[in-house]
């Protein structure tokens, strides 16, 4: 039996927490082999992102090209796109090879604050790539980026961004509720069925960096194995939570550290 291939479209981060380092880790420990292409060089840590190398769209292309040519890719997860050149590079070589499951993570805010999306951008990915999802995965401040308002502040206003983000023409939108408030955190699944309504207990813990990396790439690499897609959002969170809860084991950085992707193997001692 052969893994199913996963793969992952994003930044690189050289700490290791978030971006292409996150999602590989997040493959292997969800069951599927990951294969990658950069978009981004970033020079980051736990603390901050101190400059950012944008990859040629050209040679974006190249390495897309190359994984098509040989890999059987299952399904593909988006991060950090950076420019609209790469957002236009990107949807070209997904028209060529329509994988069935994409995901993508409108990344344009790091856990530290600082910006990883051009703002000239934000409509080209919203316009070409987002109706080409399965699903997307914005957190609470990226929909409303999206959607040129501003943060929804109650349920009410989730649930109506929520449907807005749908209309797009994505398959489903899964709204992140980690920049809320209270004792859960509560993620909202959209589809043209209705709404699902995910909550697990909100973590007291600054070691984040990631998670949004970390969620989408345990969805599309659930979708990969063959989950329907309710069953993929909640196994990811499922995992996102769990990799919280043991991150303060890992002890990496000064700032907002990772997540502990490998601790079912690698548990504390």
């Amino acid at each position: 039996m052969t893994l199913p291939i996963v793969l992952t479209i994003a930044g690189s981060d050289p700490s290791g927490g978030a971006g292409i380092q996150a999602d590989l880790k997040t493959f292997a420990a969800c069951g599927v082999y990951g294969a990658s292409v950069i978009t981004a060089l970033t020079a980051q840590n736990t603390r901050g992102v101190t400059g950012v190398h944008v990859v040629p769209a050209e040679f974006v292309t190249a390495q897309l090209e190359a994984v098509f040519a040989d890999l059987d890719v299952r399904a593909v997860k988006v991060g950090m796109v950076a420019r609209s050149d790469i957002v236009e590079a990107i949807v070209a070589a997904l028209r060529r090879v329509s994988p069935a499951q994409l995901v993508v993570d409108p990344v344009m805010i790091a856990t530290s604050g600082d910006a990883l999306l051009a703002p000239a951008a934000v409509a080209t990915l919203r316009d070409m790539l987002l109706p080409r999802a399965r699903l997307i995965t914005p957190n609470l401040p990226e929909a409303a980026a999206l959607l040129g308002e501003a943060t929804a502040m109650d349920e009410s206003g989730i649930e109506r961004q929520g449907r807005e983000l749908l209309a797009l023409g994505c398959e489903a939108v899964l709204i992140k509720g980690g920049h809320g408030t209270g004792t859960d955190s509560v993620d909202y699944l959209f589809d043209r069925g209705g709404i699902v309504r995910l909550a697990a207990p909100r973590l007291a813990t600054r070691n984040t960096h990631g998670t949004g990396c970390t969620l989408s790439a345990a969805i599309a690499a659930g979708l990969a194995r063959g989950a329907e897609l309710e069953a993929a959002v909640r196994h990811a969170k499922a995992f996102v939570s769990a990799a919280i809860a043991a991150a303060d084991h890992l002890g990496v950085g000064e700032g907002h550290g990772p997540l502990h992707h490998f601790y079912a193997l690698l548990p504390p001692t």
